[in-house]
């Protein structure tokens, strides 16, 4: 038939792209065994040069790739020689197949490594479909993943944005629970590409971040303009001592994070306040937990009529008030992260980190917090918004001195709370309250 070839097994389970050849089957109950020889012939003694004539042969056991999720095994003939010059034994050259001393196949490690990164499979469902242990196809994961992605010396070519944060690996109690995870924020910055992971270092602080920038080389380090991060003052202070010309930027994902968290603190606050217990199915705050995160833009009709019933004060009296001040707060951060015109977005956001700084009531211990945190971290926050060194203008905010590196205008991954902005049907909800209103308690 047009189109078609002749069936081939060594073509069909890939055992070409490891110089073998199929030379049987056997099917058994919970596996498929694959008789296999290698392709070239090794002949030639590797001390003096002289031919060397055939031995014996002994059987090499791999796991290759499942078929069809049922294990497969590969049993390599692999030959043996003695030259007959110098009386040197050794073996065919299988180095194409495996590695030393392996288990698994190049191509059964290839699809272990895929199966868990890509497909985000578990280190058990690896180890069934292979048919090995647990710990072998563990051991042999982390082995190639060290070889491709660690030992890799090209991996930190030009890089010139970075993110750096936390990550919950380890759920015992024993050992640090926290890795410190770099990435390369350049080829979503340039457009070129997807970010990519360049390291993780054990532990969650200061010493581990800086000691991993310390190791860099100084040329690597120098060509390092923007540092993304979240509120840690850790990671903050590792890169203004090794990183000195690069810029700090507190991403917008951490950034509207500090404001929902505050929202979440205030609404938990205030049930107990009022209730005396925690949020209930039937309680109002507690019912609209997920509506006052969601952006002003992206209320439903329902939606809408839930947060009017919760802030009506004919309802409720003040005993919401702090509730909607925090939530009004929390809606021009994001209103600001949304903002088209960068420069506006800027100023939107300044003002309001200005206005919760300072002269907010007592009652409102949330905003208070989250106005002291934003406010030492204000260059940081804003510095999500300034355009390349060529077209910057200078501003009574910026502490940095002039010689700043280019392309300051980071490309960072806005977070998913941050949806495209749909017009909202109900202008009363569209407008969140002016603080400055509400700031008479």
């Amino acid at each position: 038939m047009a189109g078609f070839a002749c069936p081939d097994l060594t073509v069909f389970c890939r055992l070409d792209e490891l110089g073998l050849e199929a030379t049987g089957q056997r099917l058994e109950p919970d596996r498929a065994v694959l008789a296999c020889r290698v392709v070239e012939s090794d002949q030639w003694c590797r001390r003096c040069g002289c031919e060397g004539a055939p031995r014996d042969s002994v059987v090499r056991r791999l796991a290759h790739e499942p078929l069809g999720w049922r294990p497969t095994t590969l049993e390599v003939t692999v030959r043996r020689y003695r030259c007959t010059g110098c009386g040197h034994v050794w073996r065919q050259d299988t180095s194409q197949v495996a590695g030393p001393r392996a288990k698994l196949s190049r191509r059964g490690l290839r699809w272990a490594l895929e199966g868990i990164v890509v497909q985000h499979l578990t280190v058990a469902r690896v180890a069934e479909g292979l048919g090995v242990a647990w710990d072998t196809a563990n051991d042999a994961v982390l082995a190639e993943g060290r070889r491709v992605l660690i030992d890799d010396e090209h991996r930190f070519d030009g890089v010139t944005a970075i993110g750096v944060d936390e990550h919950v690996w380890r759920h015992t109690r024993r050992g640090d629970k926290y890795v410190t995870v770099v990435i390369d924020l350049t080829g979503i910055r340039d457009g070129t590409g997807p970010a990519r992971l360049l390291d993780m270092v054990e532990g969650r602080s200061k010493q581990a971040f800086k000691t991993w920038l310390a190791e860099r080389p100084r040329a690597w380090r120098d060509q390092v303009e923007v540092v993304a991060m979240d509120g840690f003052a850790g990671f903050k202070t590792a890169t203004t001592e090794e990183l000195p010309e690069a810029v700090a930027v507190m991403d917008p994902f951490h950034v509207v994070r500090l404001a929902g968290d505050a929202l979440d603190r205030c609404r938990r606050r205030v049930q107990q306040t009022i209730h005396g217990h925690r949020g209930r199915k039937d309680d109002p705050l507690y019912r609209a937990r997920r509506t006052l995160h969601t952006g002003a833009g992206l209320l439903t009709d329902r939606q809408k009529a839930r947060l009017a019933a919760l802030f009506d004060p004919d309802a409720h009296g003040d005993r919401h008030v702090e509730v909607e001040v925090t939530w009004s707060i929390y809606q021009r951060m994001i209103a600001a992260y949304r903002e088209p015109d960068r420069s506006k977005g800027r100023e939107v956001l300044l003002k309001l980190i200005e206005s919760i700084s300072h002269g907010v009531p007592t009652a409102l211990v949330e905003v208070r917090t989250l106005g002291r945190t934003l406010k030492k971290r204000t260059d940081d926050v804003l510095a999500y918004f300034r355009p390349p060194r060529h077209v910057q203008r200078p501003h009574r905010s910026d502490q940095r001195p002039a010689r700043t590196p280019p392309r300051l205008r980071a490309r960072i991954p806005k977070p998913h709370q941050l949806h495209r902005e749909i017009p909202a049907r109900d202008w009363r909800l569209q407008a969140a309250v002016t603080p400055s209103i509400r700031m008479s308690l």
